[in-house]
């Protein structure tokens, strides 16, 4: 069934409404009916019509501009609400029973998707990557006007609380209105651990659990836990200076006090369900022998055995909270009991109380209600709720491990040595169980920060069990020294083990980063299982991971390189890989906005090269993707199956291309990457446009990268190292400023020229049909040009001082955007952009009459700001101008 326009979704219209009554009742009407001037202008020139918004945008005064700005950034806010709604995000066969379907039909029988879901991983992993603007609270009020439109949905008149629906709708969209949309303080590690551990508590708690029954029911079988989630938020230290020890210690406390409080309210919920009588029942031994343990003598549950088991297991839980968490449990009951030594002793517990409901009664009180979510989700989450991750840049690790092997003796300059001599060293180092290290030396801040965070791994794992801590990504990884290096940290606290076997308890995990390292990255694996002691460790454990990163290989080759070359990457690895013996788990480095790796995930796991999926990916979620994919538990359960049907999917189907097709494909996709890559290049690197900093003044003079820097929406820095070059800038301000700006340069540039270049028209349009890669990547880039407005990026340019510099590089950018858009319609057949994705086409034509406006004041604002203009409202209006666009736009960093 195909979806409506959004044009015509009634949410639309109805949350519209609310937002004018409210704008009318607290900004006046006077502001009501400029906004609304400035909205149907803007509406009538995107329709074809001669109308423009530039007269009405003049008249505004700074204060009547900041609230025309918040009112257009909370439209755009409830129209994503109600796109997500709308099942905007739900894709055809991203579903389990799609894909069991679809593999049927291929022969493939479930009993194959058992065997390859018992060594399954699917992991979505939270960072705090900042690209999410708005803040928390305005992120709750739009949650809770979700779960009002809900209660309508289904003609409920009012709340539990009283309130009517429709009237409760109405304040929270008044609340909206009258929440400060901006932070005042820069954000603190320890509040990026509070923000995803809301959505982890909120939503994936509840949410994989009855995902779980879902698939339960579909397969016939238990599934095996499969989806875990993960987290980056407190253990990412690269060019994080605040991510310390003491944040990693935080994040791992606050996360299991909140998985322990979640098991503490369920267990109570159950104790007041489960009233079974030895009157009416008989009553497994195994429910008895823990109803004698519990220290439960009430006469009122004398002959209710599993309300006395159940007090039992509250009493330990809540024991294993205050010995985890430092403090009492919430409601810590009357009963006293011994701390649980593992999630796996509690998981027992609650096995032995599921077991005799099962097989009662034909199974009518079976384990799919309660008590088996509540196993479930201990299976899944444990005691540490989602598995952190470690990460570091390698060039910390190598001046680390020469301090401590110069204080030790060992080595006096270990930088000095070649890639030969430091493996050799640091295998005959790795050999010995002598620690490196001593408690009487004196150590750097950065070593000493270094060695006190393995150790409060080694804590962690002790504390919290080994899932708490599996990964330690190395970015920048170029060689094997520099995940050997990772090792002779982790042997200081224990987490490496020599021995024969040797023994590593947490992965070390390359980032293979820039299109240079994606090249090397098959040789530098085979020389890594060429050790013998690393082959014993991968060998035992199954798997080794291998991270490959979007973001700066884009920054580095251009969008349509970085695509290619991650797929070829992800290829190659695979033979190596296989004559290891070793399963390959591939670590997507993806982030929300096209020219990150963003885009639909069911889209690009299903176009990942044939056999280098095996069942086992984990993918990065960050920024503003969270709040999309994960704000509501809808939307989690729809995004959480959508990646495990497209694993399956992608797992198991034949591959999609015939041999000869993959050669002609391949060879086609290196000469067009060849020449984007070049394009690319030349632009952005290589061309100094006359002198004077060149493209990079351009960039910094047209793009609001200088403003974005005071949004106070990450903890981390905007570049690696006090620089201006664009080389040492993070991807992440380098996208947002182009998405901004409506150029959307990352994702596209270089395309063009390469797809003009290639003489096959039809195999190009072969590809575009055939091949799944080839296919997402240039959805991907349309949805990019849809975004884009070269009229309104061509204001952003006149922001640049030097004329000529102006003309000479945006010239270039703006005919590149038109021959790009002009080679993709050919290919895809098209006669206008999104022409075959009716549903998408509504989506941003809905949003572009609004974006439009907001940019035109942001330039104007930025004109000022930069002319020396000292009104503080001034300020305020541009960064509420990129709040209001980044959330029109969605997936915009």
């Amino acid at each position: 069934m195909s979806l409506p326009p959004i044009t015509n979704n009634p949410d639309v219209r109805y949350l519209g409404r609310v937002l004018g009554d409210v704008i009318r009742a607290y900004g006046g009407e006077k502001l009501y009916e400029r906004t609304e001037a400035i909205r149907s202008a803007s509406v009538e020139r995107h329709r074809g019509g001669e109308g423009s918004p530039d007269a009405e945008l003049g008249a505004l005064d700074l204060d009547e501009t900041l609230d025309f700005v918040r009112g257009f950034m909370l439209f755009s806010m409830l129209a994503n609400l109600a796109e997500d709604r709308q099942g905007f995000a739900a894709e055809k066969g991203a579903d389990i029973a799609a894909a069991l379907e679809r593999l049927a039909g291929e022969g493939i029988d479930r009993a194959a998707v058992i065997a390859l879901l018992d060594h399954a991983l699917v992991a979505p992993v939270l960072t705090a990557h900042p690209t999410e603007v708005r803040r928390k609270s305005m992120i709750d009020h739009r949650n809770r006007i979700a779960q009002l439109m809900a209660m309508r949905d289904r003609g409920v008149e009012a709340t539990p609380e009283g309130d009517l629906v429709d009237e409760a709708i109405v304040r929270q969209v008044a609340l909206l209105w009258q929440t400060r949309v901006l932070r005042r303080e820069r954000l603190y590690v320890v509040d990026e651990v509070e923000t995803a551990l809301s959505y982890l508590r909120d939503v994936f708690l509840p949410v994989i659990p009855a995902l779980y029954q879902r698939w339960d029911r579909a397969l016939g079988v238990r599934v095996p836990s499969f989806l875990r989630p993960g987290s980056w938020i407190g253990g990412d230290r690269d060019g994080n200076p605040f991510v310390t020890a003491d944040s990693l210690r935080t994040a791992l406390a606050r996360a299991s006090e909140a998985v322990l409080g979640f098991y503490l309210d369920q267990l109570h919920a159950m104790g007041q369900e489960l009233s079974i009588s030895t009157n009416h029942a008989a009553v497994d031994d195994a429910v008895l022998a823990l109803a004698g343990a519990s220290g439960d003598v009430a006469e009122s549950r004398s002959d209710e055995p599993y309300r006395r088991a159940l007090s039992g297991i509250y009493a330990r839980t809540a024991a294993t909270f205050a010995k985890l968490v430092g403090k009492p449990a919430p409601r810590p009951g009357a009963l006293k009991g011994e701390p649980y030594a593992d999630p796996a002793a509690l998981r027992a517990d609650l096995v032995a109380i599921a077991k005799p409901l099962s097989q009662g009664g034909d199974g009518l009180l079976g384990s799919g209600g309660a008590i088996g979510r509540l196993i479930r989700a201990v299976d899944v989450f444990g005691f540490h709720l989602a598995t952190l991750d470690l990460r570091q840049n390698s060039a910390v690790h190598e001046r680390v491990v020469a301090e401590m092997l110069r204080v030790a003796g060992v080595c006096d300059d270990y930088a000095a040595l070649d890639e030969a001599a430091r493996v050799d060293l640091l295998k005959r180092e790795l050999a010995s169980p002598r620690p490196l290290t001593s408690r009487f030396a004196a150590y750097s801040e950065e070593t000493a920060g270094e060695l006190a965070i393995v150790q409060a791994a080694a804590d962690a794992h002790r504390a919290y069990g080994p899932a708490s801590i599996r990964q330690y990504i190395v970015s920048m990884c170029k060689s094997v020294s520099d995940l050997l290096e990772v090792h002779l940290l982790l042997k200081e606290v224990g987490l490496y083990r020599p021995g024969a076997p040797a023994q590593a308890d947490v992965m070390a995990v390359p980032l293979f980063e820039t299109i240079e390292d994606l090249e090397a990255a098959p040789g530098v694996m085979t020389d890594w299982f060429a050790i013998p002691q690393v082959a014993a460790i991968a060998s035992a454990r199954g798997h080794q991971e291998v991270m490959i990163g979007y973001s700066d290989s884009n920054k580095d080759g251009g969008y349509l390189t970085s695509t290619w070359q991650l797929s070829k990457a992800s290829t190659a690895l695979k033979p190596v890989f296989e004559a290891a013996g070793v399963g390959m788990q591939l670590f997507h480095g993806r982030g929300g906005a096209v020219g990150r790796g963003g885009g639909s995930s069911f889209a690009a796991i299903r176009a990942q090269p044939p056999g280098t999926v095996q069942g086992r990916i984990r993918i990065t979620e960050q920024g503003e993707v969270i709040a999309g994919k994960y704000g509501t538990r809808e939307s989690a359960m729809t995004n959480l199956e959508a990646m495990a049907s497209a694993t399956l999917l992608t797992s198991l189907e034949p591959a999609p291309l015939s041999n000869s097709e993959n050669e002609a494909f391949g060879a086609a996709m290196d000469r067009i990457s060849d020449a984007a890559f070049r394009a690319y290049r030349g632009l952005v690197y290589e061309n100094d446009f006359g002198g004077g900093g060149g493209f990079r003044t351009f960039f910094r003079q047209m793009t609001p990268i200088a403003e974005i820097a005071g949004l106070k929406i990450g903890s981390r820095p905007a570049s690696r190292k006090q620089s201006d070059a664009i080389e040492d800038l993070r991807a992440i301000p380098w996208v947002f400023s182009w998405a901004q700006a409506r150029v959307m340069l990352p994702g596209w540039y270089g395309v063009g020229q390469a797809l003009a270049g290639f003489e096959d028209r039809a195999l190009l349009k072969e590809m575009a049909e055939a091949w799944p890669l080839f296919g997402a990547t240039l959805a991907n880039m349309e949805m990019v040009l849809a975004k884009s407005d070269m009229g309104i990026a061509q204001r952003y340019a006149a922001l640049v001082e030097d004329a000529a510099l102006r003309d000479r590089v945006f010239g270039r950018i703006r005919d590149d955007w038109h021959l790009t858009r002009d080679q993709l319609l050919e290919v895809t057949s098209q006669t206008r952009l999104l022409e075959k994705h009716p549903a998408l086409d509504a989506s941003i034509r809905l949003r572009l009459p609004y974006i439009e406006p907001l940019n035109l004041l942001q330039i104007e604002l930025i004109k000022r700001n930069r002319a020396g203009e000292d009104d503080a409202r001034v300020r305020e209006g541009i960064l509420l101008s990129i709040n209001a666009i980044a959330t029109a736009l969605r997936n915009s960093g």
